[in-house]
Order: C-alpha cells, then sequence, then structure tokens
C-alpha cells in the first residue's frame, strides 16, 4: 500500500506540475494576446484620430470655400445694383460676374457711350472693394426709335 499511495503521490504531484506549465502557458498566452489587442487598439486609435484631423480640414475648405462663393454673390450684386440705381448709366445691357478665385469683378455687354463705360467701371470698382475690375463693356449706340 505504501508502494502504491507513493505512486499516486508522485502521479498527483506529476499531474500538478504538469497544470502548473499548463497555466504558465495559458498566463503567457493570454499575455501576448492582451498585448496584440492593445497594440491593434493603439493603432485603431491613431488611424481614428488621423481619419477626424482628414475630414476636419475637409469641412474648413468646404466652409471657405462657400464662404468665398458667397462673397463672391454679394459683390456682383452689390456692382449690379449700384449700376442698376446710377441714373448716367443704362446698365440693362450689363452683365456683372465675379470670380472669388482671383478676386475679379468683370463687366460685360454694351453702354451707349465711353462717358457710361467708364463711369460703370468707376462704380464698380467702388463696390467691390478689394476686387479688380476687368472692364469688357463696349460702346454700342442704340438706334433711335
Amino acid at each position: 500500500m505504501n508502494i502504491r499511495n507513493s505512486m499516486l503521490a508522485a502521479a498527483a504531484a506529476l499531474a500538478v506540475s504538469f497544470g502548473a506549465t499548463a497555466c504558465e502557458r495559458t498566463a503567457n498566452d493570454a499575455q501576448q494576446e492582451a498585448a496584440e489587442l492593445q497594440r491593434k487598439a493603439d493603432q485603431a486609435a491613431v488611424e481614428a484620430q488621423q481619419r477626424a484631423r482628414e475630414a476636419s480640414q475637409d469641412a474648413v475648405r468646404t466652409a471657405n470655400e462657400g464662404a468665398g462663393r458667397a462673397d463672391a454673390a454679394m459683390e456682383t450684386f452689390d456692382v449690379k445694383t449700384a449700376l442698376i440705381s446710377d441714373r448716367n448709366i443704362d446698365a440693362s445691357d450689363i452683365n456683372v460676374d465675379t470670380v472669388r478665385e482671383t478676386r475679379v469683378v468683370v463687366l460685360r455687354g454694351s453702354v451707349p457711350t465711353d462717358a457710361q463705360k467708364d463711369l460703370a467701371g468707376t462704380i464698380a470698382q467702388r463696390e467691390a472693394e478689394g476686387y479688380r475690375v476687368d472692364n469688357q463693356l463696349t460702346v454700342k449706340i442704340k438706334p433711335q426709335k
């Protein structure tokens, strides 16, 4: 019986030893898996921050473009309104365009006299401060009715 108890004790000790080794391996594997998951989570966080930064930059660019379009539209409106309001200019054939990228107000169309062409350019320059005026108006004498 003594031998049998000794063998059982030895077998039990061996089983505990294998179990402990297996637990150590399992713990090491778990630590490695946790470290790998942490590395992946950190990488995902960096990538998410980069995408958020890019989205923010895109939003700012879009807002600036929208503001630029609104600014150009307002310049066009202001110049056209001033031309129509001036009693010394026949603005019925004047087209006003604003190029926001180059900050240029373009006058196209026709007026009956050189004086009106010059006055239209002066009014456009006054109304579109900070813009260059490209006066492409032609002088076209309207036939008498």
